[in-house]
This record gives C-alpha cells, structure tokens and sequence, in this order.
C-alpha cells in the first residue's frame, strides 16, 4: 500500500527547500525568503491569491507566538483544507448512491472499482453501474474490476440511454438490498453542453426511481492538471452540484498544491485521495496527513537547511 509520503514525494521535493528556509528563520521572514516561498508555491499549483493569503498570514504567525514556525505553516495549511471530516458509508438512506462525473483520462473507473472495494471493507454490499455508453470498452472494463472486487455490476451496450442504465442500476440495487450504488459516468469535456445536459439527465433518472437526488457527486479531478482542473470542477459544479472531490494520480504529480484551491474555490471537501495504482490506494482524505506529508519529516528538514548554508 502506498503511504501519503511516498505519494507526495515529488510536490515535496518542490516544497523543500523553500519551506526548510522559513522553518529556520528565528526572526521575521525576510523579502528574499518570502519571494522564493511564493515562487515555489505557485510552481507547485497554488493559486496565486492562497499564495498571498498565506504568506502575510506567516508574516503576522511569526510576531510573537511562542510556537515553532513548523506548527505555524502546518497549522495554517490544514485550516485551508476545510473542516477534517472522514468520509464513512452511512448507515442510512439504502442504497446510498454516489455519481461519478469528470472529463475523460481522470481516472473515473477506476476509482469507481476502489470505491467499491472500500465499501467491501466495510462490510457493505455495494453495487457498480457503468453509464458510460459511449466507449465500447466502458462498461467491460468496469465488469472487470466488478469482479476483482466481487461486487454486481450493471452495464449498458454501447450507444444506449446512460439515463436508463441509472434508472435500472438503482432499480436493481434496491432490489437486491444493495447498501450502496456508485454510478460511473462517460467522460465528458466540460466545455461540451450536449454532454453536460446529459448528466442533469441521469440525475434526474436517479431522482425518479429513488424519490431523492443522488447522495453524493463526487469529481474525479488529476493531480497532474494542476490549476486547470480547478476549471474543469467549476464547470460541472454549475451542471451537476458536486459534493466532494476525489483526486487521483497524486503518486505521479507535482503539483499537489491545487488541492488547496479546489477546497476553496468549490467549497467542498475532498474525499479521497489516490495514492497508487493498487486497489488500497484509494485513501480517505486526510488533511493533517496531506500537509505533514507535504511538509516532509524534520529529518529532511534538516538535510534541506543544510544544502542552503
């Protein structure tokens, strides 16, 4: 299983030696310390006005408070992830239903499967359905992580209704007592209006056969995207209310920086997060474990103000 710190490795290595200045500064941060600071949180893909937020927020953190400057940075960068609430399986309602949106190549299937995978852990009997009629292999390729993961799965042929294949996935969880359905939708470009209608559809054919919007939109966003994922997530926010965020490929990105902008640009919080290619590394989101991670151990801490004198 990969560990948030192996996942973070190469937004960390970004981060490094910047952040190893302000953690040794005994005084106030000076204009050259704070300017590299900004340079390599922009570079790591924090938008530019949490860059500023933050580095007057450290200017005042270091006036007078009698705790490390370590706790002051850790401190003000989970406070930007929101409130730390982990996501559990509801005991109710039943089936709880999670829709799946993003653009193509994000990796919407496959989180599916490990959603799945998870709710199996929890002793759930969860219930995959693959809405995505567009690509041929789209509902194969959910049918086989269905069965690595011993879970039923409801497909549609290609070029059917992705609306009626909802309807019938929650109809068929419902009557089979599933505890959870998680819709996989088609990847859709955020800039393509038809397809976006399309997804209010298959809401509104989930509303119709459970009485009740969906449970859950969650947006499965690439870390590799960095700030323009933030656009993407805005678009489909407007079509399709998101509820949570779950960010893949972080293990390949150096950009983990975006993160922090999508909290505060969507205002919802991030549910998962993937860390690796494996079924188990789909993690529950944890902020204080993102910013220790991307603040690295002390040990290198040291080695990084080191390299700097």
């Amino acid at each position: 299983m990969v560990t948030w710190i192996d996942a973070l490795s190469k937004t960390r290595n970004k981060l490094s030696g910047a952040l190893a200045k302000v953690f040794r500064k005994s005084d106030g941060l000076d204009d050259d310390t704070l300017e590299e600071l900004e340079d390599t949180l922009l570079g790591a893909d924090v938008s530019m006005s949490l860059v500023m937020e933050w580095t007057e927020a450290l200017q005042k953190g270091y006036r007078g408070l009698q705790v490390s400057h370590r706790e002051i940075v850790h401190d003000l960068l989970v406070g930007a992830l929101g409130e730390p609430v982990a996501f559990e399986w509801p005991e109710e309602p039943r089936p709880y239903t999670v829709l799946i949106v993003g653009v193509n190549g994000t990796g919407k299937t496959t989180t599916a499967a490990k959603l799945a995978h998870h709710a199996r852990k929890a002793r759930l009997k969860p219930l995959l359905a693959a809405t995505d009629t567009f690509r041929a292999a789209g509902a194969d390729q959910l049918r086989v992580w269905a069965e690595r993961v011993n879970c039923d799965v409801v497909a549609g042929q290609q070029g059917a209704d992705a609306a009626a294949v909802a309807y019938d996935a929650v109809d068929a969880a419902m009557a089979r007592n599933s505890d959870a359905v998680i819709i996989d939708t088609a990847g859709r470009m955020h800039t393509k209006q038809p397809l976006m209608n399309e997804l209010g559809k298959v809401r509104r054919a989930i509303k119709s056969r459970l009485e009740r919007e969906p449970d859950e939109t969650w947006i499965v966003l690439d870390a590799g995207m960095g700030q323009n994922a933030i656009i993407q997530a805005r678009q489909f926010h407007e079509m399709a209310p998101v509820t949570g965020v779950v960010v893949t490929k972080l293990d390949g990105s150096s950009k983990a920086g975006f993160v922090f902008s999508v909290v505060k640009e969507l205002g919802v919080p991030v549910r998962f997060a993937g860390l690796g290619e494996g079924l188990d590394d789909l993690a529950v989101f944890d902020p204080s474990a993102f910013v220790d991670a991307l603040l690295g151990s002390k040990q290198e801490e040291t080695v990084q103000s080191g390299k700097g004198r």
